[in-house]
């Protein structure tokens, strides 16, 4: 295809840039010991995440992706997740190969970046300072920052708003469903990676402009000859 030059570069966090699911799994296993229901363990947790740690717990305790959870046990295991959470953030989560060199070399070329992301403020922004990507991002976009969370569009419109872009000078980079179907309400070009968190199902079933198999690949795709 026949790339277009993008102001504005708008990325996912989770199953993009960091591996957070062995964090995830840890504190929701500890979550489930504290309601009595046995551990879910990470592949379990790859298949769920991606849609907020709220959903991310209704799944845990339920033990499927779509069923309601018992009540009476899902506020004392979302409690104890998030307490959990809080201090094992990002001590077990690393950041992909290939991000940072991205990274560095999109900053360099001026272009302008956001993080927009399904997970809370006060999970996100200690991950990415942890990782030490935070610099890199004049936009931080959290899972509570708007009203809705992908994959409804809001969260990279305000985003592009904070950067000063608009949807036609803008590409969303994500690993799932919810990225691809926020960048196209939102008229953003999306770009995707196969090996982040979309519950199981291969990324290309859902059209993305571009599959990357690493973010490695970025400049020579969005600036060729540079």
């Amino acid at each position: 295809m026949e790339e277009k030059h993008y102001h504005f570069i708008l990325f996912d966090l989770d199953g993009t840039l960091v591996d957070s699911v062995p964090d995830l799994a840890y504190c929701v296993d500890i979550a489930m010991q504290a309601v009595g229901l046995p551990p879910r363990g990470v592949d379990a947790v790859r298949c769920w995440v991606g849609n907020g740690i709220e959903k991310l717990m209704q799944r845990a305790v339920s033990g499927t992706m779509d069923e309601q959870p018992d009540e009476g046990l899902f506020t004392p295991a979302y409690q104890a997740f998030l307490a959990a959470y809080k201090a094992h953030n990002a001590k077990r989560s690393t950041v992909y190969e290939g991000v940072i060199p991205a990274l560095q070399w999109l900053t360099a070329k001026g272009y302008k970046l956001a993080c927009v992301t399904n997970k809370a403020e006060a999970f996100t922004l200690p991950l990415l300072a942890e990782k030490g990507l935070s610099h890199y991002f004049s936009v931080v976009v959290s899972g509570d920052t708007c009203a809705h969370k992908k994959p409804q569009p809001a969260p990279l419109l305000f985003a592009l708003d904070k950067l000063g872009g608009t949807p036609s000078q803008a590409l969303m980079i994500g690993d799932s469903k919810s990225d691809i179907h926020a960048a196209r309400a939102a008229g953003c070009a999306v770009f995707a990676l196969p090996y982040g968190y979309n519950h199981g199902e291969d990324i290309e079933l859902y059209h993305p402009d571009r599959v990357l198999n690493s973010l490695a690949e970025l400049p020579a795709i969005v600036a060729p000859g540079q």
